[in-house]
């Protein structure tokens, strides 16, 4: 595995705060301000994961060039302003590494070329590279990889995962992978440091991206390794504690998304598993962030495998680690999840307090103690999660209706999403007794099946279409159970 020893010529400073940056958000909340960059981007064809943390990277000066991506954006949103109007460096004044030659690659088996000749005289974070499946790749994966003063983390997160369609292309997080591989010949790990913390934190954003595009299915048996990488770097320890914490949290993290993948997969058992050590670190470093969202996900598998009353239960443990926290979404998601469990015990009445609080939680708003991974829920995953309580109580219209406003609000880029309120929608309509709408809502499922590849969605299609089977005689049905029939079954 190559690795680089060139370092920057510049000495190292402190970042300074980009404080017309900071101006330009006005009264927004970091998270607010990174859905409208969102919005921007999705406006001009881009594609960026822009969160909170970017936002407050930037602000605090971390960043001090953007990516062409990002920087696209920003002139779009701040029309007649230069780069250095927003506060950043020239690109010019931002310098890196050399550009390696032609023929050489980033790592072993994983060959990456310059696209324009231009870029080597650009910081190696702001170069554009290609994989040799083209522009389209690209464009998904040049927002993760802003500039960085830090040479080792910036290799690091360059390596740290790529996507090729649906399948994460390289998923031994670069230069961690040496930890693992210390470790099977016997010779002792080096200690981790800000790099190895820092392309965990990536690895985690990444998993969570191509999940909301393309569903678990593809992605599951790949995000294992990075696990194990992770935790042989906890086991090594680290250079400091702040490292050390960074660590904890980023394993756990990492277990709690590979645990999703699982889970949406339909792997009950291995998503327990990973759940279980998630929780585990997290009561091992006294975090209460991602003990919170350990019992969140554990309450829905819960929910999903049949234990609706563990559900309840994991629920409310998580509302009892996340309140001191202070975010009002959080809690929100969390007593969603308790309604759930209530509805999987036939409790109409505590579902609905449960409902009730969400509603109450959720409409005071975003706030900066929102974590990070709650970047998919808003209104849509609101309404989606109301119409599945819903659903469960055998209130299809009810069901329906949420379901249907889950689809309408949804932004495109969560592809995921929006197929599973889709396919929740076709389901309720069909239970309902509208056997016409809910293949036309089944038939959008299908359009999306060819980016989504998700367990789950396939197996509440199936249902729907076993209800629809009476009525084939009805073209649209007929269409529909033809279309479903034709699918290849899922690995």
């Amino acid at each position: 595995m190559a690795s680089s020893t060139v370092t920057s010529a510049q000495p190292e400073r402190p970042p300074r705060p980009n404080l017309a940056f900071r101006r330009l958000r006005g009264k927004r909340s970091p998270a607010e301000f990174a859905a409208a960059v969102r919005r921007a981007a999705r406006e001009i064809g881009e594609r960026v994961s822009c969160d909170a943390r970017y936002v407050g990277r930037v602000e605090a000066g971390e960043i001090r060039c953007p990516n062409y991506a990002y920087e696209r954006v920003f002139l779009h949103m701040f029309p007649g302003r230069t780069l250095t109007d927003l506060g950043f460096a020239p690109r010019s004044s931002v310098r890196g590494r050399q550009a390696r030659g032609a023929g050489e690659s980033w790592e072993a088996g994983e060959p990456y070329k310059t696209h324009d000749t231009r870029d080597d005289r650009d910081t190696r974070d702001n170069r554009d590279t290609r994989t040799d499946r083209g522009d389209r790749d690209d464009r998904h994966t040049q927002d993760l990889y802003e500039t960085h003063d830090n040479n080792e983390e910036s290799d690091v997160l360059r390596r740290a995962f790529m996507t090729s369609g649906a399948t994460v292309a390289a998923a031994s997080l670069g230069p961690l992978g040496l930890a693992l591989d210390a470790a099977a010949a016997g010779r002792p790990t080096r200690r981790a440091g800000t790099g190895e913390a820092g392309a965990l934190e990536e690895a985690v954003r990444r998993i969570r991206l191509l999940d909301d595009r393309h569903g678990a299915d593809g992605l599951y048996r790949r995000a294992a390794a990075p696990l194990r990488t992770a935790y042989a770097l906890l086991d090594a320890g680290a250079s400091r504690q702040a490292t050390a914490d960074r660590l904890y949290t980023g394993a756990g993290e990492l277990a709690i998304s590979v645990g999703w993948l699982a889970h949406d997969s339909g792997r009950f058992d291995d998503a327990r598993s990973h759940y279980a050590e998630a929780l585990a670190t997290a009561r091992m470093n006294g975090d209460a962030g991602l003990e919170a969202h350990a019992f969140c996900n554990m309450a829905f598998l819960a929910r999903d495998a049949g234990r609706p009353r563990e559900a309840v239960r994991a629920a409310q443990a998580a509302q009892r680690a996340a309140r001191p926290l202070g975010s009002d979404r959080l809690m929100s998601l969390l007593s969603l999840r308790e309604a759930g469990g209530w509805a999987g015990l036939a409790d109409r009445v505590g579902c609905e307090q449960a409902l009730v609080r969400a509603q109450t939680f959720y409409g005071r708003g975003p706030s900066e103690t929102d974590p990070e991974w709650m970047s998919f829920y808003g209104e849509a995953e609101l309404e989606g999660l109301e119409a599945q309580c819903w659903s469960t109580l055998g209130d299809w219209p009810r069901a329906a209706r949420h379901a249907r406003r889950a689809a309408d609000l949804q932004d495109p880029h969560f592809t995921r999403n929006l197929a599973l309120y889709s396919a929740e929608l076709a389901d309720d309509l069909a239970r309902g007794g509208r056997p016409d709408e809910a293949a036309g809502a089944g038939l959008r499922v299908l359009d999306l099946l060819g980016e989504v590849q998700s367990s789950r969605i396939h197996t509440m299609l199936a249902g729907t279409t076993r209800v629809l089977l009476p009525h084939r005689r009805s073209p649209t049905v007929s269409t529909f159970l033809d279309r479903h029939g034709a699918l290849p079954r899922p690995a």
